[in-house]
């Protein structure tokens, strides 16, 4: 069963209505976006326990960015950032990758800070979508399921 599969799996049963269930899932993708790196569990859970939201939704939400997908999601977001504010994104080219120590840490610094306000700005704007059309598309989905589904007695 692919991953995406298994995730649909636990939202269908889920007991919430279908809003607060897809709400809690949309936050969670914008969490999974969020630009400040190594929060995401901590600001998820915060979020569900002070709205009383689905921990399992807003999770599985903020989990979409993972190791496997946390440089695609951010080089996008960081691209994004790039072409709303106009920065060029080739210069990361400037970056000494052959230095070491200090040296290396330094030219990484240089190399690197014309990004970080693309990438908090792409990111956030990333965020902002793809967690609209996660409540659009769960909820839909939640809805049509309660609707063909038989009731349990």
């Amino acid at each position: 069963m692919s991953r995406l599969r298994q995730v649909a799996q636990v939202l269908l049963r889920l007991e919430d209505t279908p809003g607060r269930i897809a709400l809690a899932f949309g936050l969670g993708i914008f969490i999974a976006f969020f630009p400040l790196l190594g929060i995401h569990t901590g600001l998820a859970l915060l979020i569900a326990f002070t709205f009383r939201l689905s921990r399992v939704a807003i999770l599985a939400g903020a989990w979409t960015n993972n190791p496997w997908t946390i440089a695609p999601m951010y080089m996008a977001g960081t691209l994004l950032g790039c072409a709303l504010l106009d920065v060029p994104s080739g210069g990361l080219s400037s970056i000494r990758w052959g230095l070491h120590g200090r040296a290396f840490y330094a030219s990484l610094f240089e190399g690197l800070r014309p990004y970080v306000l693309p990438f908090v700005l792409g990111n956030l704007v990333m965020g902002v979508v793809g967690g609209a059309i996660a409540y659009v598309a769960v909820r839909a989905v939640l809805e049509r399921h309660r609707r063909t589904a038989p009731e349990e007695p």
